[in-house]
């Protein structure tokens, strides 16, 4: 590998470090500053919301396929379905994503080579 890969993954690493790091020391910091009033109150409010918002966009951002055809949209649709029932029949969430992806990959092959 040439010394700009090496460099590249580097930074990637220390920055996927930090993205990890940072907000544990911060609450950590926070609790001991709390004191008497606990965990519960050093936790702010928009630290509660901002993980839902998160899936939110993740899944909004799922549903709009990256190609815009027939076959992307079907795809969509069918994975979401397969994804929808793997999930309620187990209640887990590591079937589910599996089986959507599958499906997604599959319908996309199928749907694109009969187009």
């Amino acid at each position: 590998m040439n010394l700009e890969l090496w460099i590249g993954m580097l930074i990637a690493a220390v920055g996927t470090y930090l993205i990890r790091l940072l907000p544990l020391l911060w609450m950590q910091r926070r609790l001991t500053r709390s004191g008497e009033n606990g965990p519960v109150d050093a936790l702010p409010k928009w630290l509660v919301i901002l993980g839902p918002m998160m899936i939110a966009a993740v899944l909004g951002v799922s549903l709009v396929p990256r190609t815009p055809d027939a076959a992307g949209w079907l795809a969509t649709l069918i994975g979401l379905g397969v994804t929808l029932a793997i999930w309620w029949r187990t209640r887990s969430l590591g079937w589910p994503v599996m089986g959507g992806v599958l499906t997604f990959g599959v319908v996309v092959i199928v749907a694109r080579s009969l187009m």
